[in-house]
């Protein structure tokens, strides 16, 4: 029996004039990833996309746990491919049946017929299949409200498909359909979260990782790497940026109200970021806050921060609770590195009593004791690249 798998879009469907963009992007990622599976046949029709083996040595399993995570896909499914025949279809349901369904009680048969010239209509495709399931387990009864198990047969331009069950995709849109952006990525539980988040709408991450040494250390970056990889899984390719803000942390710290440290760090954070972002041609910076999380999360907190932006910032986590985070975070496997206990450069000279609420020209004030573009421009050449792919930090080069 010739298996494959069967790949249904999501909302690329609604997307009219432009929909051909958008599925020549997803497809172009499943063809990327799927031959690193073996030999198969890539193939889009009628708002599916087929994975079709053409060897033995094609790892069916592999690939279909990778299906799972590529961003614009709703469902995934292991069909069989046979003729377009009702003889070949019940054939194959004789066959295939013993081993699918032994296990269930209840069935119910759904067809879909894209090919209108075949002889059979919808409603007679699942009166004949039906019948040969129950000749070939009759144990099994129709149920077709509730049943345990819904066998699908779908009738395409080129063949016919039989499968059960179908498994939840990533959603959202292709990565790289919606721009390229920044990822402010820190050890933590959230910002692995938000740059998920982004890049499940289409956006291709790019991150930027800000380091302490010697005051955090090579274990710490490594926890960074080891989240961008997980990251990589969903996200593609990722260059991870690293920059070193120990002497900025120093400059504050000697020269400024302790009370301003964090708000003072999280500024020049941002600035860095500006002009990160704009040498690599990204177009928004993404971070993990989530309001009032924290005191650098209060609304007059991230003022302070936000009024140095040069471009869109966006938090896909604003508005979450901590358990909606933690929740995503489990999902893609990030949760148990981001406990770990290695801690990043914003647990640095933390503050007593940090500002919650405050003023934009009293923080001003107190950044004016340094020499605000002489730290940023030292910082910046500071800069060196990691490159993560398909979870594996495969070079690493300064920049």
């Amino acid at each position: 029996m010739n298996e494959i798998i069967l790949c249904k879009y999501g909302e690329i469907v609604l997307k009219g004039a432009n929909r051909k963009f958008f599925e020549s992007m997803l497809n172009r990622e499943v063809k990327r990833r799927m031959y690193l599976y073996g030999p198969c046949e890539v193939r889009a029709s009628q708002s599916t996309i087929t994975i079709d083996p053409k060897t033995d040595t094609f790892d069916i399993d592999g690939a279909y746990e990778e299906v799972k995570k590529i961003f614009g896909l709703v469902g995934v499914s292991r069909a069989l491919k046979v003729e377009k025949s009702m003889e070949a279809i019940a054939d194959a349901l004789r066959a295939w049946v013993p081993t699918q369904l032994s296990q269930y009680k209840t069935f119910k048969v759904e067809a879909k017929r894209s090919d209108k010239a075949f002889p059979l209509n919808s409603p007679a495709i699942c009166d004949e299949c039906g019948g040969v399931i129950l000749s070939t387990l009759p144990r099994l009864r129709v149920n077709v409200r509730n049943p345990d198990i819904v066998v699908r047969v779908e009738i395409r331009d080129t063949a016919a498909y039989i499968h059960a069950g179908q498994d939840k995709g990533a959603g959202g849109m292709p990565v790289g359909s919606a721009g390229r952006a920044l990822l402010l990525l820190s050890g933590g539980i959230d910002s692995p979260v938000a740059g998920f988040m982004m890049a499940k709408r289409g956006v291709k991450i790019e991150a930027l990782h800000f380091e302490s040494f010697p005051y955090t250390s090579e274990r710490a970056r490594e926890k960074v790497v080891e989240l961008a990889k997980k990251m990589s899984l969903y996200c593609g390719e990722i260059h991870m940026h690293v920059i070193s803000v120990t002497k900025i942390q120093e400059a504050i710290n000697e020269n400024c109200e302790e009370d301003y440290f964090t708000l003072l760090l999280r500024r020049f954070m941002m600035r860095l970021a500006n002009k990160t972002a704009e040498k690599y041609k990204c177009n928004a910076l993404v971070t993990g806050e989530s309001l009032g999380q924290v005191a650098s999360q209060t609304m007059e907190a991230l003022g302070v921060t936000n009024v140095l932006a040069e471009m869109p910032v966006f938090r896909p986590c604003i508005g979450m609770d901590k358990e909606e985070i933690i929740e995503i975070s489990r999902r893609i496997d990030t949760f148990d590195i981001s406990i770990e206990p290695f801690e990043d450069c914003c647990t640095v000279f933390t503050p007593r009593h940090p500002r919650t609420k405050p003023v934009l020209w009293k923080v001003e004030r107190e950044e004016s004791k340094v020499d605000v573009d002489a730290l940023v421009d030292e910082a910046f050449e500071t800069l060196y690249t990691i490159k993560i792919t398909r979870g594996e930090a495969e070079a690493e080069s300064n920049d």
